[in-house]
């Protein structure tokens, strides 16, 4: 869904003194000239030499002193000359009332392509077909018939938006790819959104699973995109971003459509109980596999709720300092590599491989900091199964809810409340 602006302006309009032979009027704001003349409605048009007598105009034939018996043509530009930052989405134009437009020409300024367009029926508008480009200066020329078939031609020059007013937009999962249940899309805006309604209209997600969504913004420069409930399995959603030429704000102009297709697996869900330290995993609903786990201790409780796999790695780095303590702090352990490494938040909750001095805890008490922890052979059954995207719960920890932002908690926010504009 997508809103064009056109930016345009128009200019004062000029006055002359009536003279015989030859008058000037002024017709509402527009600009016109006596004797078959060319006025102007956005900008100031003038011929520059004089025009002939109507005495001889076709139109004439009553003997005797030149009077106007030709309507004036009354000129409408798009954009007006000179005009600075124009939005590269809206369409020039010229428009003539009481005339016609021919031999229209807009071109860039450095050379290239003319600008394609057409004419009206009548003759009396020329429109361009396709958007400019950003950080353009453009050239018209063209010429106004009156009714008389008396000829003028024009010319005039703007320029389009700068590059360094360009705004565009990324978009995860990335086109193409195939994530779990759980995944919310999330539009990052290169510039801050200042009209986000204006902007949610030009963003469209169609689902084939024909579930409905919503849009949750987290700041003026991130928005999350989720159904009520998990992705229906096998589904294939599209993102389409239509942000060429909208308006950010603060002068900020899209640059560019996007459209991203990506496919949902199957829903998978792994739903860990501090009670019983297990795992359970369900597949599409059904129960798949049973595990033992540990998981954080008294001092580092692991975060309860919903959290959805943000990346897997075979082995993983892990290092103290990343959770903020130093060597001598309760809880410091030196940088060590674990295995079968899954991330569920960006500030370090995993599931993954036990240490093998943690192995006999498995099942039996917690002894991480917060992550869970697997048995070797339930690890690696665990990392090749499980995919990003997919959702892990965790229940009865009595630790807070993962923070949306804590890589993908957006359901731990109830749907009445996530969906509330």
């Amino acid at each position: 869904m997508s809103d064009r602006t056109t930016r345009g302006g128009r200019a004062a309009a000029r006055s002359a003194r009536p003279s015989t032979g030859k008058m000037l009027a002024v017709a509402g704001v527009c600009l016109a000239v006596g004797a078959g003349g060319i006025g102007a409605a956005t900008a100031p048009v003038w011929a520059d030499s004089a025009l002939p007598s109507e005495a001889a105009a076709p139109m004439r034939n009553v003997a005797g002193l030149a009077a106007p018996v030709v309507k004036p043509v009354e000129l409408g530009v798009s954009p007006t000359d000179g005009a600075r930052g124009v939005n590269p989405a809206s369409l020039p134009s010229v428009k003539a009332v009481n005339g016609v437009v021919k031999d229209v020409l807009l071109e860039p300024d450095s050379g290239g392509g003319p600008v394609p367009g057409t004419t009206s029926a009548d003759g009396s508008t020329w429109t361009a077909e396709q958007p400019l480009d950003f950080d353009t200066t453009y050239r018209y020329s063209f010429t106004i018939v009156d009714q008389a078939g008396r000829e003028t031609k024009k010319g005039q020059t703007f320029a389009t938006v700068a590059k360094a007013n360009e705004a565009d937009a990324a978009v995860y999962p990335l086109a193409g790819t195939t994530v779990g249940a759980g995944q919310p899309i999330e539009i990052v805006f290169s510039e801050p959104v200042l009209d986000k309604a204006a902007m949610e209209k030009a963003v469209t997600v169609t689902a084939s699973s024909g579930q409905a969504v919503a849009l949750r913004w987290y700041s003026d420069r991130r928005v999350r995109i989720r159904p009520e409930a998990f992705w229906a399995a096998n589904t294939q959603v599209t993102v389409d971003l239509k942000l060429f030429g909208v308006d950010f704000g603060n002068k900020m102009i899209g640059n560019s459509d996007t459209k991203v297709t990506f496919t949902v697996g199957q829903r998978r869900l792994a739903v860990v109980d501090d009670l019983s330290k297990t795992m359970n995993v369900y597949f599409d609903g059904q129960l798949v596999k049973t595990a033992p786990v540990t998981l954080g201790d008294a001092d580092w409780l692991s975060p309860t709720g919903y959290a959805v796999i943000m990346e897997q790695e075979r082995s993983s780095k892990f290092n103290a300092g990343s959770i903020g303590l130093k060597p001598g702090d309760k809880g410091y352990y030196p940088p060590l590599t674990v295995e079968y490494a899954n991330r569920l938040t960006s500030s370090g909750v995993y599931v993954h491989q036990a240490l093998e001095s943690a192995w006999g805890a498995v099942g039996k008490f917690n002894v991480s900091h917060g992550c869970v922890g697997l048995l070797p052979a339930d690890a690696a059954w665990f990392f090749n199964n499980m995919k990003t995207g997919d959702v892990v719960q965790t229940l009865n920890t009595g630790a807070p809810a993962v923070e949306p932002l804590e890589g993908f908690g957006d359901w731990n926010i109830p749907w009445a409340q996530y969906a509330k504009r």
